[in-house]
């Protein structure tokens, strides 16, 4: 008896990543690609269709991005099984999508490497997260996260606003704002704005 393929749906907005993907997974035996995305949106509407054993998410794209995606096709399925596929080693990216779901999380520069392997993981119930994202989670586990506002206002620092500048858009005092910047600072250890702006880059904190 033939065991049946692994059902797989890839999202991806880059059309040559898709095809890589498809590629690869065409030489399996026990896989099967049942549907492509380009974005969020699309993905939900092709896992209603397809119902694939295993989804291939990207979080970058643009409209809904791939957390939104994760959330909102585990909230319909419950039992869907989905793995992140990304540029990014951010341990904040990488936890706000575990916690909307994903049972593993690859850089794109491991696929050749790993990602047969994860995908037959994850189809059999485990979880699959590289060990350098794993410790930056463990190592920030304690760590006080930012605000809505403070992302707000570093968001506004990194686009190259003063503190009048991000006062006066934000519509709040000036020393609002550089009280903002003194706790943003102490939670993430950063010596300056420009620090503070490149250590929320690198953790997926925010993207510019």
């Amino acid at each position: 008896m033939t065991a049946v393929p692994i059902r797989i749906l890839t999202v991806d907005d880059h059309p040559l990543l898709r095809e890589g993907i498809a590629a690869v997974i065409a030489g399996q035996a026990d896989m099967d690609l049942v549907g492509e995305a380009s974005d969020g949106r699309e993905a939900i509407e092709v896992f209603r269709r397809c119902r694939p054993d295993v989804t291939l998410m990207d979080l970058q794209m643009p409209g809904v991005d791939g957390i939104e995606a994760i959330g909102a096709i585990r909230a319909e399925f419950p039992a869907a099984r989905i793995v992140v596929l990304t540029t990014h080693g951010g341990d904040v990216q990488a936890l706000r999508a575990l916690k909307a779901g994903a049972a593993a999380y690859l850089l794109k520069h491991t696929l050749r490497r790993e990602l047969l392997e994860t995908i037959r993981a994850v189809h059999a119930g485990r979880r699959r997260i590289p060990e350098s994202i794993a410790a930056g989670i463990a190592e920030h586990a304690a760590d006080d996260a930012l605000t809505d506002r403070e992302i707000e206002v570093l968001r506004l620092v990194a686009a190259g606003n003063a503190n009048k500048e991000v006062a006066a858009r934000l519509a709040i005092a000036e020393e609002t704002v550089k009280a903002h910047m003194k706790n943003i600072l102490s939670k993430l250890g950063a010596n300056d704005r420009t620090h503070a702006v490149t250590i929320a880059i690198k953790r997926g904190i925010f993207e510019i």
